[in-house]
């Protein structure tokens, strides 16, 4: 459609918008409204696709999960010393910071499902060649490949569940995402303590070999294909999202009209980010990822053992203990943020990080002092399941969430991609930090994280906004006029 028969289109649209009429799936003709938030309703189809979606959430928390059960076999099969094995596991990282910045792009240019079947073909070569490798080359390069997926899927899945959603359930079906990568990363863990190496590499394949076919069965993002101009397809996407029956008249020309004000600007590179009216916008989506990241989440994810054991405490009860409280927390997350909001959901999960860094850290000072061996263990068992815990609560999963929401479609490729490579970034610098930092003092190593998480604590409190019940359109202006007015 070209542009001037689009703008003509929405003209006659806001018209018949402001004079309360509207437009039902099942039916070309204008007919009279019959209630409101028909278009907010939980379908079939929305449920199937975002469920296909998060198939590709469990391959990254089952990657993240694996290093851990399958390092002592691993290791004893291969021959492997354990600075070859520390570049296994710090290789997944660097092929996620080369897929974050591809993911914004490919996502743009071929759609959200095309990015995510891609991610798949990544992350299935990459576990095959896990499982059959022989020597360290292919076991580096098949988590480097795995890595890769990561780093693509990291955007495509929570853009395209925030794309599809209607904005009273877009928070609970969004926080799938985390949810999934929790539940993957505690899988593995577990299954990883029962079997060998290998068959939990294999196991890694079944996700994608579920997502990839359903692919072609799920509508693409309709913002994506009105984006591009494949108007009557956004139509159709749209209506089977909805129902047969919804009322998509408003949503739709919301959709159309933002989407085409955007399309003038063209503002879609990544240097044109940098701009007054968008620094709200990256600093929010930049800063959570960054404390989110920067707080400690990989030195507790990765080291949640030997901190244990450091401090005297079974890593084999706390391991299962902290794969059990984070579950949980991720699920009860998942569940408040729709009711309780981001920005609360937000504040409590770092205030309990924060403290569970302190009572870490007081645990390791205890020790230093020779003071009560058993209140030390015990202290770094509530650390690390306060920390993971109330992570996991918000922390763990509403940045993503709030990427998803809060960048206009133009810059949405490029600035998706720069919060996602920030957040590998800080992955790598604190999986590759932690150990130098713990020898140095381990008290000081999680005074320092609870310092970070407490400036986490004013960062959300001052700058974050409130998302829950509004229009990704609607969040997204309010952030930019927020801006353009300071």
């Amino acid at each position: 459609m070209e542009r001037q028969d689009l703008e003509e289109v929405l003209l006659t649209r806001s018209f018949l918008l402001k004079s309360g009429e509207c437009i039902r799936c099942n039916s070309s003709s204008i007919v009279e409204p019959q209630g409101q938030g028909s278009s907010g309703s939980i379908t079939f189809m929305l449920v199937f696709s975002t469920l296909v979606a998060v198939c590709g959430s469990y391959v990254f928390g089952h990657a993240v999960g694996y290093s851990s059960p399958a390092q002592s076999g691993i290791m004893e099969d291969l021959g492997l010393t354990t600075e070859e094995y520390s570049v296994f596991s710090s290789i997944l990282s660097i092929g996620a910071m080369l897929g974050a910045v591809l993911s914004g792009r490919i996502a743009d240019l071929i759609g959200r499902r095309a990015g995510m079947g891609i991610a798949q073909i990544f992350c299935l070569s990459g576990w095959l060649a896990i499982a059959f490798s022989e020597v360290a080359w292919s076991l580096d390069l098949g988590r480097f490949l795995l890595g890769c997926g990561m780093g693509l899927l990291s955007f495509s899945v929570p853009i395209y569940i925030a794309e599809i959603t209607p904005k009273n359930v877009r928070g609970g079906f969004t926080a799938l995402n985390p949810l999934l990568m929790g539940f993957g990363q505690s899988l593995a863990f577990l299954i990883g303590s029962l079997v060998n190496w290998r068959t939990l590499a294999l196991i890694g394949i079944i996700p994608g070999l579920i997502q990839l076919p359903c692919l072609f069965f799920i509508p693409e993002s309709p913002r994506w294909l009105v984006k591009v101009g494949r108007e009557k397809e956004f139509e159709a996407a749209l209506c089977r999202f909805r129902g047969a029956n919804a009322d998509i008249f408003e949503e739709a020309t919301e959709i159309q009209e933002y989407t085409l004000f955007l399309q003038q600007i063209r503002e879609d590179g990544i240097f044109n980010l940098f701009q007054r009216k968008y620094m709200l916008l990256l600093t929010v989506g930049v800063g959570l990822m960054a404390f989110q990241r920067f707080g400690g989440l990989y030195a507790f994810l990765f080291y949640a053992s030997s901190i244990f054991e450091s401090a005297g405490f079974s890593s084999t009860i706390g391991s299962i203990a902290a794969a059990v409280v984070q579950m949980v927390g991720t699920a009860l997350g998942a569940l408040l943020v729709d009711k309780c909001g981001r920005r609360p959901m937000l504040l409590v999960s770092a205030v309990g990080s924060c403290t569970g860094c302190i009572l870490t850290g007081l645990a390791f000072l205890f020790q230093d002092l020779h003071f009560g061996k058993d209140l030390s263990a015990i202290l770094v068992f509530f650390g690390v399941l306060f920390y993971l815990g109330f992570l996991q609560l918000g922390l763990g999963g509403i940045p993503w969430i709030i990427m998803s929401e809060i960048f206009p479609i133009n810059i949405k490729g490029a600035a998706g991609s720069l919060v996602i490579l920030v957040s590998w970034i800080g992955s790598w610098v604190i999986s590759y930090t932690y150990s130098a930092l713990f020898e140095w003092s381990s008290v000081g190593t999680f005074f320092i994280y609870g310092c970070i998480c407490a400036a986490g604590i004013v960062f959300i409190a001052i700058l974050v906004p409130e998302t829950k019940g509004r229009t990704l359109e609607e969040i997204q202006e309010s952030l930019i006029c927020t801006c353009d007015q300071k």
